[in-house]
């Protein structure tokens, strides 16, 4: 079983406490990064100084940057299957010609 640990994140002037797994860590802090620098650049854009408004802007390009993102990996596994198919029918019509 896999080690937990507690880490601290600092997002928006405020501090997070979490409990997660040690392999997970890397992946939570750079997060954070993120989503400050993201908070950074929106403060910087917008006339929004409220902590909790850029939190809620990041959060919507996230959510709408990851919609995009599955809709691009679904549009790439039909084109896949369509290929496969394809090579399948080519298979299918080469052994009935031989």
């Amino acid at each position: 079983m896999e080690e937990n640990i507690k880490i601290k994140l600092n997002i928006g002037d405020r501090i997070y406490p979490l409990t997660i797994q040690r392999s997970q860590e890397f992946y939570f802090r750079e997060a954070a990064k993120i989503i400050e620098k993201t908070i950074k650049n929106l403060e910087e854009n917008y006339s929004v100084r409220d902590k909790q408004d850029l939190l809620a802007m990041c959060c919507i390009q996230f959510a709408a940057k990851n919609l995009q993102n599955k809709s691009k990996s679904n549009n790439s596994e039909i084109e896949v299957e369509k290929i496969i198919l394809k090579i399948i029918d080519d298979i299918d019509k080469s052994i009935l010609t031989s």
